[in-house]
């Protein structure tokens, strides 16, 4: 007789571990869904966060940088325009400058030496555009460059205008406009300029520079082209005419017999500022300087234009009129 099976008695739940755990049963089990994670919106990165940790090493090294190129930046250009400056006090005279390509060609001009200007020249430049050439240190005075500002910021007309250093960089490096970003510009290069040349060379590129008429630069040029005589024999009234011209070159006609035209239909701004610079102005402030002799004494000259006679032959005494301003005359007249 067989002996029966006793019945497996029930297995002992583990402690921790659930009457479920192990392998499931296949009849019991059941699908289990989760929900899929949803996904996170691109966010804007914080634009107030600096690129680098505060106080960390590449912010510094970032700041040293910047520093170094903006100082390389500012040094640079006035580097640059100290070189120039000693180029052309150096005897550098280029053909053409900044104001001259604004305007367009054909310009007449041709380069003549202080050497042989007439001194009346000179002296009418100095009493109409800059009676302290010679005696300020520096391009201007600091009093009369604050009141200049001033008066433009408000609206109010120019108190005294521009110095003969001002003038000459506006003329080489610069364009013709009255803002206030191209009038700092032309104090730091005038700055530079006067103490790189003499006022005996910067008298000598400005008259050489200076527009006295539509095209027509430097007074080589202009004498030949009113006068029909070269520079180094222009009288004293001649010279201060050409003073009124200056302002206002652009709208100053020659007279067909020769001579600044002041006849009829004559601009009447034209009228005023070259009578009134020959007759007024000009002859009121050689009086204040000690006349002309006292006038080029500034900027230390004391020799007349006769003294380099014998040189004027040379290509640069301008003795004959240039054959640019042959044509000028001659397609007028046509």
């Amino acid at each position: 007789m067989e002996t029966p099976t006793p019945p497996t008695p029930p297995r002992r739940p583990q402690p921790g571990r659930p009457p479920s755990a192990g392998r499931p049963d296949p009849a019991r089990a059941r699908v289990v869904s989760y929900p899929l994670p949803v996904p996170l919106e691109p966010q804007e990165p914080d634009q107030a966060q600096p690129p680098f940790p505060s106080g960390g090493k590449n912010a510094k090294r970032s700041k040293r940088k910047w520093r170094r190129k903006l100082l390389l930046a500012l040094i640079t250009p006035l580097v640059l325009v100290q070189i120039i400056a000693f180029m052309f006090s150096m005897g550098v005279t280029p053909p053409r400058t900044a104001y001259m390509l604004e305007a367009g060609e054909p310009n007449v001009y041709q380069f003549v030496s202080i050497n042989h200007m007439s001194r009346h020249l000179l002296a009418a430049t100095i009493a109409h555009e800059d009676e302290q050439l010679g005696t300020r240190s520096g391009a201007f005075d600091l009093g009369d460059l604050q009141a200049r500002a001033q008066a433009y910021f408000q609206g109010k007309p120019d108190p005294s205008g521009s110095t003969i250093p001002q003038q000459l960089v506006k003329n080489i490096f610069l364009w013709d406009d009255q803002n206030a970003v191209r009038k700092g510009i032309e104090a730091v290069l005038a700055t530079q300029f006067s103490y790189t040349l003499s006022p005996q060379r910067t008298l000598e590129l400005y008259l050489n520079y200076a527009q006295f008429g539509p095209h027509l630069y430097g007074v080589c040029a202009a004498s030949w082209y009113y006068f029909g005589t070269p520079p180094w024999n222009m009288s004293d009234y001649q010279s201060a005419q050409l003073m009124g011209v200056l302002p206002l070159p652009d709208l100053v006609k020659r007279d067909p017999n020769g001579g600044i035209y002041l006849g009829a239909g004559v601009n009447p701004a034209v009228w005023n500022l070259v009578n009134g610079a020959a007759n007024v102005w000009v002859p009121r402030q050689l009086v204040g300087l000690g006349g002309w002799q006292g006038a080029v004494a500034t900027v230390g000259i004391t020799d007349t234009a006769d003294s380099h006679a014998d040189q004027r032959s040379d290509n640069d005494a301008c003795s004959t009129m240039p054959q640019s301003v042959k044509d000028r005359i001659q397609s007028e007249a046509g």
